[in-house]
């Protein structure tokens, strides 16, 4: 008796035809399987880069736990507290693009590691260079800027202790760091505020090594905090807005986002209670054809970030769910269709609101002033 291949075991979720393409990708099945229960009861924190803010926001607005370090004021309208950094991420960290600036945070938290006296100045104010968006008008001393960045760093203290799930969003494998030492910024100095100095700055393209290392490092932090602490890993699904290796940016972010999925497989195969959020892959790969991007083909439109949440509400949630109605009004799927047809027609959807993104500003210093940033 002939013994059957492997491949005859396995489901139709392992093969591209059925899984991919003879379904629209509003009808993708089965892309997520949790590793660990989450639920409205489940206290849930978020961090990383830019997209995870879109994260963070649809949980708040659909009744999650969202565990808040920093609260803003009472008064504060939304748009005061957004200008300010207030409920984009867990506590006042501002954008945290790559896993060796998580674990500086962390160390600064966690560890009580001394922070870096530098500050960085312009037009009369004084900007912290690990949240340099974080006070667009800047500080007026550099007294007040270590004391905003220490509540920042005990919120985060606070939020990695009270959370049950700590999410965490990969965004970048380039920095910048102090030369000849281990300090990283979130964004090029000379380019929001300070002075670049070649001498005093370097540029970072790290591999899959040190990316891996780094977020190891994180993790163990982590839970040495707060053991039992799970751990929600995404890659965002949003390309660089520019680089500094000399690749073109096309080149150079496929490569990054390359990096970043393997550590994050590398992770959830390491730790059983580490687990990966597919939402780069739903807004990122051809059976998207690139629909959930808006115009400048970066940011993801609001049609993308709901379909997102939708897969993610329907993987968690047993039961038939709210995801249901929104795939149902967009229409229905279309089995056994041309894989190389036009891309489904989806309703209008009004473009996001403009993420808080540190990154973006470089697109400033392009050829085209940053049009269409």
């Amino acid at each position: 008796m002939t013994t059957p291949n492997p491949y005859t075991q396995q489901p139709a979720t392992a093969f591209w035809r059925s899984a991919v393409a003879e379904r629209h990708i509003l009808d993708i099945e089965n892309i997520w399987q949790p590793r660990f229960a989450i639920d409205k009861s489940t206290r849930i924190s978020t961090f990383g880069s830019c997209f995870a803010q879109h994260f963070g926001r649809e949980l708040r607005k659909r009744g999650f736990d969202w565990v808040n370090g920093e609260i803003a004021p009472h008064a504060a309208s939304e748009a005061l507290r957004k200008k300010f950094g207030y409920d984009l991420f867990s506590a006042r960290t501002g954008n945290i693009y790559t896993t060796s600036l998580l674990r500086q945070w962390l160390r600064w938290a966690l560890e009580d590691a001394a922070q870096p006296g530098e500050a960085w100045q312009a037009n009369g104010r004084v900007y912290d260079p690990f949240r340099p968006a974080i006070e667009p008008d800047g500080f007026e001393s550099v007294a007040e800027m270590r004391k905003s960045r220490d509540v920042a760093v005990a919120a985060l203290a606070h939020v990695v202790r009270h959370s049950d799930v700590f999410t965490f969003t990969l965004g970048l494998t380039e920095c910048w760091r102090r030369v000849g030492g281990e300090v990283e910024y979130p964004i090029c100095p000379g380019t929001s505020a300070g002075a670049f100095s070649a001498a005093k700055y370097e540029h970072v393209q790290q591999g899959f090594d040190e990316v891996w290392r780094n977020l190891r490092r994180a993790i163990t932090l982590l839970r040495r905090a707060r053991p039992g602490l799970k751990i929600l890993l995404t890659v965002s699904p949003v390309p660089m807005t520019a680089t500094a290796t000399g690749d073109h940016v096309l080149v150079a972010s496929t490569a990054a986002k390359s990096i970043l999925r393997a550590v994050a497989d590398a992770a959830t195969k390491r730790f059983d209670f580490v687990d990966y959020f597919p939402g780069y892959e739903l807004v990122s790969q051809p059976p998207a054809r690139g629909m959930f991007y808006s115009a400048n083909m970066r940011s993801v439109n609001a049609v993308g970030v709901e379909f997102v949440m939708q897969t993610f509400l329907k993987s968690i949630t047993p039961a038939p769910s709210a995801a249901d109605e929104f795939i149902g009004a967009l229409g229905p799927p279309e089995p056994a269709r041309n894989p190389l047809g036009a891309a489904p027609k989806l309703p209008q959807a009004e473009e996001m609101d403009a993420l808080a993104c540190e990154e973006e500003i470089l697109a400033a210093f392009g050829p085209d002033g940053g049009r269409d940033a």
